[in-house]
């Protein structure tokens, strides 16, 4: 059923200008583009936030959903019945429960990739080789070298990709590093402390049970271990195991460290401390740190995050966040609001998250989304298209996706080993520490095999 939110959508659209700016739907500038293209797209993997970004992608540009990707047969039909009810043309796109199939029988301008993490180095390579522009959603890879030989394709191929780390995307956070930041209100600045105290660890005991048939939970797994099935994986159970992810520090910690990093730009950490482990939360089959502390080292700076799923936040107010600690003055924000307290004369600067509810009316009816959020994806999709044009680099490049997200993951090889590592991007290995570069390289399940030949 089409909706009347669609319906009259596109009847604005159809009606516009030939030009097709689509600017009073808060589209991207096409100045630089073709403006009669319409961009060619494929979703591999249908949850959640999957269509979330695909959603917020039919908004700011003219494109057709050629195919979506699914293993969960429910799951691929009813994402195929609301981009029909989103898109313009009204087209039910065709549904595929194999990526490879999918990119060999269409031609594509655009793959984005909601899969779970394990699955992430694999169809994102497999995409930029057939010849399409990647949005992939982060962290970008399970181990390191995964995130190398995504790097190493979208180089090889000249394919853009932007990673799913969309807080450079955020206008009041894009507010806070020009006005603050950038002006040299906080000084120099000596330490940074992220956190996040949501208790988002799933922590249950659900028995072994038979696979659904509209399931193919072998094909779910692909390269991963294959854990006993239990429940659904789809939602929170998966990130709630190593085996698919690399736990809050890869979920939440990799969001905040690459917002640091682009405030204060910053490249690799010179080292990297983490320790924690399951401190509280012991009774369910999760194994996923509940308490966590990592150390990001650069030149006369420590990047300090903390993570528990039990207990209280510090502080209320910023639950997840990060603080910029400088000479002049302190700098703490969020998803949500920036909060700037000088040291001695000044005054202090508030501000607030960006909604565009009235402007996108069809936010309102999305299931589970997060409106201080789609603002910063369609900003950050609107990114990503002007670099696909430009033949440029996005806000999200990668490069320093794979930064960010490696990061994250040398955190958890350093809580692990119970020692700091030093990576060498250029070596590809941990500086003087054999057992722990062997760790950069997971192994893969029989009948898969890892990109990362180097």
């Amino acid at each position: 059923m089409i909706t009347n939110n669609a319906i009259n959508r596109r009847h604005f659209i159809k009606s516009s200008a030939a030009s097709l700016t689509l600017a009073s739907l808060g589209a991207f500038n096409l100045s630089f583009a073709n403006a009669d293209k319409t961009y060619r797209v494929a979703l591999i993997g249908t949850g959640w936030y999957g269509k979330s970004d695909l959603f917020k992608l039919i908004q700011v540009a003219p494109v057709e959903v050629i195919a979506l990707c699914d293993v969960d047969r429910i799951r691929l039909r009813e994402a195929g019945e609301l981009v029909s009810q989103r898109q313009l043309s009204g087209n039910t796109p065709k549904l595929y429960s194999d990526y490879q199939k999918l990119l060999d029988e269409n031609e594509l301008d655009i793959v984005m990739i909601g899969s779970p993490d394990h699955w992430h180095a694999l169809q994102a390579i497999a995409a930029i080789e057939a010849g399409a522009h990647l949005y992939l959603q982060k962290p970008i890879s399970v181990d390191v070298l995964e995130g190398e030989a995504i790097l190493a394709a979208a180089r090889k191929h000249h394919r853009t990709v932007q990673v799913g780390t969309q807080r450079k995307s955020t206008p009041h956070l894009i507010e806070a590093k020009k006005e603050i930041v950038d002006k040299g209100l906080l000084g120099k600045i000596s330490h940074v402390e992220m956190c996040c105290y949501y208790h988002m660890r799933a922590n249950g005991n659900p028995p072994v049970q038979p696979v659904p048939d509209f399931l193919d939970y072998e094909n779910w797994t692909g390269p991963a271990p294959l854990r006993p099935y239990d429940k659904l994986p789809h939602g929170s159970w998966w990130r709630t195991f190593m085996e698919y992810g690399n736990g809050i520090m890869g979920d939440m910690c990799v969001h905040m460290l690459d917002t640091v990093r682009w405030m204060l730009d910053l490249g690799w950490p010179q080292k990297i401390t983490s320790t924690g482990g399951i401190y509280v939360q012991k009774d369910g089959k999760s194994n996923i740190a509940d308490t966590q502390t990592a150390i990001f080292e650069y030149d006369e700076l420590n990047c300090v995050w903390q993570h528990r799923t039990w207990g209280n936040p510090d502080d209320p107010e910023y639950p997840w966040a990060f603080v910029l600690h400088g000479e002049k003055g302190t700098l703490k924000a969020s998803v949500k609001q920036y909060d700037f307290v000088p040291h001695g004369d000044g005054d202090p600067i508030h501000g607030d998250v960006v909604y565009e509810k009235e402007k996108y009316p069809e936010d309102l009816k999305e299931e589970r989304i997060e409106l201080h959020a789609a603002p910063a994806t369609r900003n950050h999709l609107k990114d990503f298209l002007q670099a696909m044009e430009n033949k440029s680099r996005p806000v999200a490049d990668i490069e320093e996706g794979h930064i960010s997200s490696a990061s994250c993951i040398l955190a958890n090889l350093s809580m692990e080993l119970g020692r700091a590592v030093t990576y060498d991007p250029v070596k590809k290995i941990i500086t003087d520490d054999p057992e722990a570069t062997a760790l950069l390289k997971r192994s893969y399940r029989n009948g898969w095999a890892h990109p990362w030949n180097g």
